[in-house]
């Protein structure tokens, strides 16, 4: 998924409280020049926009600076927020259009019922949620599927087994583990608890 968004170049002296009551949130995009950093400002109401469809470190966004005459793709790096208020302060952008290759936060998808669950009542032990993966900026996939049905119990599923796209690499250990499939857990009562399935 792509999103596009506008910023502006943050007037030189402006004080970033003083821009946030006037509708104002201060941003930065870095990785267009070198360590050269810009300073922006995006209108709240584009803030809160982009935070309801962009994921932290996974979603491209074209950002488009128009008083600069600079576009390109970008990477949500950071989103600061008051301590105690529901409020955005600050965004932090990083372009990848001129990146050879970005890392990238990347959720996994959990398909199928470990056979180990739906036949021998195990539990499934998710450990990872998500994989950092390093892939060219306009390869980032949405998701990485893993099927579960062939789990046994006992089994588990390393990063090195899991099935990425052509030219995605996974930057965690190989033998790191995603998910495994545990015994059945006795209750108070001698019986077996509750298997959990993945979605």
């Amino acid at each position: 998924m792509e999103i596009t968004i506008e910023c502006q170049q943050r007037p030189a002296g402006s004080k970033p409280n003083s821009m946030r009551r006037n509708g104002l949130i201060p941003a930065v995009l870095y990785g267009h020049k070198g360590a050269e950093s810009l300073s922006l400002a995006i209108t709240a109401k584009n803030a809160e926009k982009l935070l309801k469809e962009a994921s932290l470190n996974n979603t491209i966004i074209d950002l488009s600076i128009p008083d600069l005459s600079w576009t390109g793709k970008t990477l949500l790096r950071e989103v600061q927020t008051h301590a105690w208020k529901d409020e955005v302060y600050h965004l932090s952008f990083f372009a990848v259009s001129a990146q050879a290759s970005v890392d990238v936060a990347v959720p996994l998808h959990y398909t199928g019922t470990p056979a180990g669950v739906k036949l021998a009542g195990g539990l499934l032990d998710p450990v990872m949620t998500e994989i950092t993966l390093r892939c060219k900026p306009d390869s980032i996939p949405e998701a990485i599927e893993v099927n579960l049905s062939e789990l046994q119990i006992g089994d588990a599923l390393h990063v090195g087994e899991l099935t990425l796209p052509e030219g995605v690499l996974a930057l965690s250990e190989p033998n790191q583990v995603v998910v495994s499939v545990l015994p059945p857990q006795k209750d108070d009562t001698g019986g077996e608890g509750a298997a959990t399935a993945a979605s």
